[in-house]
């Protein structure tokens, strides 16, 4: 139904001819598709500079270190029937580590069918995000045209909105981090639904209601962001097809039964879990020291930081910079409501939900475009559930596009009020030109982890998690550094950022690893024991951090005999080393050189025949038992291992 002319109404419809109308229908056709080949044309080239970036961050989760995703096809079973991190965790229980538990099968199925293509090539899951996400931006076009239709200016409203929110730099994340997929095809699937239900309301065609179910379906599928179209799609109807709301939501219920559906399954998968409390800092980033120990925010603390951080939304939607992947604690510090932004924040806010209300009865525009940024923040807002994280960009995805709608509104405005398409084009395309710059510089942080995490550590200097991770990124990638020169100083440049995460999260027990095994690299393993001994007491489970903990003695005992010729420490060293993993073959070989250089031959023997019991086709540990033996003149066994060794390696007695 065209809408009147009124006062209220800034899109006018006037009478006319039945000329004009094949005319404006022709027109507004080839404008369409013009407008979606420029959609499709900007949302790759945006992004190009990121084919051929590698994984990096949250890809290790769901594609290269997912025991399901990696199996290729024979993984799908699993990825359908565990919480979508269990792949990763590989262990019942750990998944849970992250609050509320997820179930996002169907884009890990998607990197298990490339996997099983392609196997490892990060270059065909960048080339497939991009593509989906250009065609997302065409198929908002398409929606919002069909939603506005009885506007004048729908098209150019549409396609403004559509221009905003493709080329808007807080989207970096999500197109060009390969897992950020799940965001994509969840709004693909969302948007979709509404256009279906649109087109059910507009043709009377139920068909059209149940693929909108049904793609809603795979939107949940995908990431349960989707959810709130349940809401959108309702008050839609409301604002642009002249419903009641009680009319719109019986319209809208096949979108319900999809949501039944998919909670039902996610239910029987991980029970009915929304979101628990984890005590984890990590997890949880409402936590505090008190006394020396971790507790929770109180209630002021904790609404007055989720309202900081829900007006740092904003700030990144007019103003996207400095942007970052982390903003975990104390990216965000700990808020109260004696702090200006706090109070800018909610006085913004209420304004926002001043402006919803008033416009619901007028069905005004702004008014819908507020209702769509809130209603799809809500669910990663930490109000509803805990997120297990302050804030990320990539949580305004879908929200964003509210906030697209609303600028594009108010360029067709100036349109409206001064007919001048220049003066829109000047508008819009000022910071439209400036996001996509943004956009496409900001991609180049995201070619992998080491990029990523270095970059990003120059905006997010207090946050725990990433001041670990560049510590890790340095380690990984220097600790088998020729240039001694280079590695201790970027190894050392780890242990800094590595204390840092430790000062501002006293019990993270990965820094005190990585911090470790840093020392551990620079032969300094006195520092590296005390580091181990440290993870180790925060975690006496800590597989990684007992392991290397091992391996560190072993080394210790191997310098003590071989740099300080001290055979007893040597020996205590490598007997604890043993002691922590007896079926390390370079330890027990090390005991056995150890006890025989101390004219310890029956220990010797010993721990050499253990060494051959754990490499029995090694022409050395044959070599050495023969020895071993020799040395306490016990010369047929000595002969009948010196045979066994020549057998495997007629040289070996030479080396």
């Amino acid at each position: 139904m065209a809408k009147k002319s009124n006062k209220n109404q800034v899109f006018t419809t006037t009478p006319k001819t039945q000329s004009e109308v094949k005319i404006e229908a022709q027109i507004s056709t080839s404008l369409k598709n013009w407008g979606a080949l420029l959609l499709l044309l900007l949302g790759f080239m945006l992004y190009a500079n990121t084919i051929n970036h590698q994984y990096a961050q949250d890809d290790a989760i769901v594609i290269y270190d997912n025991m399901y995703t990696t199996q290729g096809l024979a993984g799908i079973p699993g990825l359908l029937k565990y919480d979508t991190f269990f792949g990763f965790f590989k262990e019942e229980g750990k998944a849970a580590l992250v609050s509320g538990g997820r179930y996002r099968p169907l884009t890990p199925i998607m990197f298990a069918v490339e996997w099983q293509i392609f196997e490892r090539n990060p270059m065909v899951g960048h080339l497939i995000n991009i593509l989906l996400f250009s065609l997302l931006g065409v198929l908002i076009f398409f929606t919002l045209d069909r939603l506005f239709k009885d506007y004048d200016n729908h098209i150019l409203l549409a396609l403004g909105a559509a221009l905003i929110f493709i080329v808007h730099p807080v989207h970096t994340e999500v197109v060009a981090n390969i897992k950020g997929r799940d965001e994509i095809v969840s709004m693909l699937a969302s948007v979709a639904a509404l256009y279906f239900i649109l087109k059910r309301v507009d043709l009377g065609k139920n068909l059209y209601s149940i693929i909108g179910a049904l793609v809603l379906f795979v939107g949940l599928l995908s990431k349960e962001n989707a959810i709130t179209f349940l809401a959108i799609v309702p008050f839609s109807l409301y604002f642009f097809r002249n419903k009641n709301l009680l009319s719109a939501i019986k319209i809208s219920l096949p979108l319900l039964l999809s949501a039944i559906a998919f909670i039902s399954i996610r239910t029987m998968v991980l029970g009915f879990d929304f979101g628990g409390t984890p005590t984890e800092l990590m997890n949880n980033p409402f936590m505090k020291i008190e006394g020396g120990q971790y507790v929770q925010f109180d209630l002021g603390e904790k609404i007055a930081t989720i309202t900081f951080t829900l007006g740092k939304y904003i700030q990144l939607l007019f103003f996207p910079h400095p942007l970052t992947h982390d903003y975990y604690p104390r990216h965000i510090e700990m808020m109260q409501f004696s702090d200006p932004a706090v109070l800018i924040s909610l006085l913004m806010y209420l304004m926002l939900i001043g402006f919803a209300i008033l416009g619901w009865k007028k069905k005004q525009i702004l008014s819908y475009s507020i209702l769509f940024y809130l209603s799809s923040l809500s669910i990663v807002s930490n109000i509803v559930f805990p997120i297990g994280t302050n804030m990320s960009e990539r949580f305004l995805f879908m929200p964003s596009l509210g906030f697209a709608i609303a600028i594009s509104y108010g360029a067709v405005l100036i349109y409206n009020k001064f007919g001048r398409r220049a003066i829109v084009l000047v508008t819009m395309c000022i910071p439209i030109l400036a996001m996509a710059s943004k956009t496409f510089m900001r991609n180049t942080a995201w070619y992998d982890d080491y990029t990523l995490f270095t970059t990003d550590i120059e905006v997010s200097k207090n946050s725990a998690k990433l001041n670990n991770a560049v510590g890790g990124a340095l380690s990984n990638r220097y600790h088998n550094e020729e240039d001694k020169n280079l590695k201790q100083i970027k190894l050392n440049e780890a242990i800094k950022r590595l204390n840092k995460a430790i000062e501002i999260h006293p019990n993270y027990k990965n820094p005190y690893l990585i911090k470790a095994n840093c020392y551990h690299f620079l032969g300094d393993f006195k520092q590296a024991e005390q580091s181990y001994i440290a993870a180790i007491n925060l975690d006496p489970g800590f597989a990684d951090a007992i392991a290397n903990h091992a391996i560190n003695y072993r080394e210790m005992g191997k310098q003590y005999g071989a740099e300080k010729g001290d055979l007893a420490s040597a020996i205590k060293y490598l007997k604890t080393s043993f002691d922590m993993n007896p079926n390390d073959a370079e330890t027990v070989r090390l005991l056995g050189i150890a006890h025989g250089n101390a004219n310890n031959y029956q220990e010797a023997i010993t721990y050499f025949t253990k060494a051959l019991q754990l490499s029995p086709n090694s022409a050395d540990a044959h070599a050495n038992l023969a020895k071993a033996y020799s040395n306490a003149g016990d010369n047929e066994n000595s002969q009948e291992y010196a045979i066994k060794a020549r057998k495997l390696d007629p040289n070996v007695f030479e080396k």
